[in-house]
């Protein structure tokens, strides 16, 4: 029997050969006369590597006609999907829009615009703009772009946008319509570089305390934050809220820069390490202009990355108080590397760590869809509504500087957590939000009561007169109009949030961001609870000697 085995382990392997190869010989013998230019190839592509084999093979051999190009296309994002989630392929046609948001600039004629009834209407004019300077003004229509009607043709913004944005220096035709003008006011619009602003807004909470909102860590978001807090420190401010909320990320350097500001020489700000990257300490040198003064952070489940290293880096420091939800967990570092016909990978190269050596980045070994999953995940879960609900790793903590217990593995943990507070919510809210009503209310009353609204350049002013005004009646029959039938008792429960979302709207449609965060900010329980543990002075205790 052991010899018989033997004898199967010789033959039976042979005689599979000699099938396979029957069955090749006999495929070229049956092959028609026509089609006989490969038969005088070697069957296996004499390259490299397989993909290259495999590209060269189907785009001589394939049954239908296939360009090589579109498969290579269509292959790089499938070879990055093994990788990381962040790992990410931009087409050449992609790269200059992904790059805008980032840079801080693109061309374009300087408004900011919404769609009203199919109509774009002009809510802001960048200051010093291409449209300013030729006197479009907030309340202007514009009916046509290059004498292409846009008016009443159900175009969505994205569309709108690409015909009016484009490259520095060219020129775009756009047709006005305005209140007082019996005729289309016929203009023509050199389009120049137009900043994206990463910090939306700053101003004193109270008489000590301020408030910095940031977007993103863009190329200027630096020194918009440097002129941000000059402001309000020549406003006496002794303790700063820094808001990163829905922030998820951006540059690394710049978020270092900002951390920079708040801590003292040779604090650890960050570490990054990969496979090919050596370990980088990244400390403070000392110059930073905030070093004395009390700082608090605010985040939630969509702040991300540079967020992250910020937050990170003046929990560990014992610097200041993180207040809000935990954060996303990316702690992956991106390097953007072109490719010769004009596209990228953005690549990851390494891991950062806090300064207590957490690594936040959450598990993906579940694949990019389970991934993206998890905030879904967690509200599931109850984290937004309970901290106890969250599951911490206990093989992965940490210390702090003075010793404070802090977990990694995913996201940072806030100091102070603040839950969802969903008890204002009902049907007849979220009916009205989701629709956009309370939006368009907004819109429509600005703009019926634009030249009154205007002669208020301070958000005080500007709310004591919207307090005054009948705005919820005008909501309710304007939603009633859109077939949003009334509801008492959802409305009594909700009033305040669509009052004062309502009068925020308005006020970002007279006085931009500066109106609307102060207002806005009369909801806002996170921002609420960061401000009273300034006034207790817990803020002071987490740093304090």
């Amino acid at each position: 029997m052991r010899y018989n085995n033997s004898l199967k382990q010789v033959v039976l392997p042979f005689l599979f050969a000699l099938v396979l190869a029957g069955g090749f010989i006999l495929g070229q013998l049956w092959a028609p006369s026509g089609e006989g230019k490969t038969s005088n190839r070697m069957f296996i592509y004499p390259q490299t590597n397989k993909i290259e084999a495999l590209l060269n093979l189907i785009e001589d051999e394939y049954v239908d006609t296939v360009r090589k190009a579109d498969l290579v296309e269509g292959i790089i994002p499938e070879i990055l999907k093994n990788l990381d989630p962040h790992t990410v392929y931009i087409p050449q046609e992609n790269l200059k829009e992904a790059n805008q948001e980032l840079e801080g600039n693109f061309g374009g004629i300087g408004v900011q615009f919404s769609m009203q009834d199919d109509t774009v209407l002009v809510i802001s004019v960048v200051s010093g703009g291409p449209s300013e300077k030729l006197g479009i003004i907030p309340g202007d229509r514009i009916i046509t772009v290059n004498d292409s009607l846009i008016a009443g043709q159900d175009m969505g913004s994205d569309k709108v946008v690409g015909m009016l944005r484009g490259e520095l220096g060219t020129k775009v035709k756009v047709g006005i319509m305005r209140r007082d003008r019996p005729k289309l006011i016929d203009v023509e619009i050199t389009r120049g570089t137009i900043p994206v602003y990463s910090v939306d807004v700053s101003y004193m909470v109270t008489d000590s305390i301020g408030y910095i909102k940031v977007s993103r860590f863009g190329r200027n978001t630096y020194q918009e934050f440097l002129t941000a807090m000059a402001r309000l420190k020549a406003h006496n401010c002794q303790s700063v809220v820094v808001d990163l909320r829905g922030n998820s990320g951006g540059y690394l350097d710049i978020a270092i820069s900002m951390t920079n500001e708040f801590l003292g020489k040779g604090d650890l700000i960050v570490y990054t390490e990969g496979k090919s990257s050596p370990r980088q300490d990244v400390f403070a040198n000392g110059l930073g202009s905030c070093q004395d003064m009390g700082v608090t952070v605010l985040i939630d489940e969509f702040s991300a990355s540079a967020s992250e290293i910020f937050a990170g880096a003046i929990q560990d420091n014992d610097r200041g108080l993180i207040v809000g939800r935990r954060s996303f967990g990316k702690g992956l570092v991106q390097q953007q590397i072109p490719l010769p016909d004009g596209s990228a990978i953005r690549l990851t190269v390494a891991r950062y760590f806090t300064p207590s050596g957490r690594g936040i980045q959450k598990p993906y070994v579940n694949g990019v869809e389970d991934y993206h999953r998890d905030i879904l995940a967690r509200f599931e879960h109850g984290e937004f509504f309970e901290r106890d609900s969250i599951d911490l790793d206990e093989s992965l903590q940490f210390n702090t500087r003075n010793g404070r217990l802090v977990f990694g593995g995913g996201g940072v943990m806030p100091d102070v957590f603040v839950s969802r507070d969903t008890t204002a919510f009902s049907d007849y809210y979220y009916r009205l939000r989701d629709q956009g009503i309370i939006y368009q209310y907004a819109l429509k009353y600005s703009d019926d009561h634009r030249l009154q609204l205007q002669r208020y350049d301070k958000v005080e002013a500007l709310l004591n007169h919207l307090n005054k005004a009948s705005l919820l009646n005008g909501l309710l029959a304007f939603a009633r109009e859109k077939g949003i039938a009334y509801n008492d008792k959802d409305f009594r429960r909700s009033q305040q949030y669509i009052e004062v979302e309502l009068k925020a709207y308005i006020a970002r449609n007279i006085l931009d961001n500066a109106g609307f965060y102060p207002v806005f900010h009369q909801i806002d329980e996170v921002l609420k609870v960061a401000v009273s543990e300034i006034k207790v002075g817990n803020d002071v205790l987490v740093f304090g000697e």
